[in-house]
């Protein structure tokens, strides 16, 4: 089985969440499954918060009204994918440049469903290059900080947030402790976000291999 299969599994699986209400939707490859998958039931639900324009059109697409945050207030569930998750259900997001939507969407939602692959699934965070999301003057004063930090920051060149801004990715971490590091590149002057979600990290985690989808619940 391969990769772009096990994903649609776990999206697929993630429907078993879906309950009513407005929900948060996140970006990627994966997620572009979920939205698929959520349309063949989106009788269920009011709607949608999307974490970025590319969601938020393949939403309408299927027909699912997409709602601004302000407009509804805490959600009740998020699903996103991730770039990397350890057994804390700690993440690395951001590869395709929606962290800071992302991060806001999941810090308002009470649970946070993961759905990937079995290749997201590490010991330690860190060989996926680290996405930072930098106001633009500050790019080369937060690259110099960031090599303090034992990284190596590459510019996302020709690359602009939703947002505005420009993205760092740091190649060369070993993340050990990811609490500490999130706040520590979070504080740096400039820095809009980084993409380590550990002080909110994923509640539940659905990963698809060629068993089938397996459901891990923290609760």
């Amino acid at each position: 089985m391969n990769q772009d299969a096990m994903k649609k599994q776990a999206a697929e699986a993630a429907l078993n969440y879906v309950e009513g209400g407005v929900i948060g939707v996140g970006t990627g490859s994966t997620v572009n499954h979920f939205i698929d998958a959520l349309a063949t039931v989106k009788s269920r639900i009011e709607g949608a918060v999307s974490s970025s324009e590319a969601s938020s059109v393949r939403l309408a697409a299927h027909g699912i009204p997409v709602f601004d945050l302000n407009a509804v207030g805490a959600l009740s569930l998020y699903v996103d994918g991730a770039d990397e998750t350890n057994a804390q259900f700690q993440l690395i997001k951001g590869g395709g440049g929606a962290l800071t939507r992302e991060k806001i969407v999941a810090a308002a939602s009470q649970k946070f469903v993961c759905i990937g692959d079995e290749t997201k699934l590490v010991k330690v965070l860190g060989a996926f290059p680290l996405p930072v999301e930098v106001i633009p003057m500050a790019r080369s004063y937060v690259a110099r900080e960031l090599v303090k930090l034992g990284g190596t920051p590459i510019w996302r060149e020709g690359f602009v947030t939703d947002n505005g801004n420009v993205i760092l990715d740091v190649r060369h971490l070993e993340i050990t402790d990811p609490i500490q590091m999130e706040q520590q590149i979070n504080n740096l002057a400039g820095v809009v976000t980084v993409g380590i979600f550990a002080l909110r990290p994923a509640d539940v985690l659905i990963l698809g291999t060629p068993d089938g989808a397996k459901t891990v619940d923290k609760g």
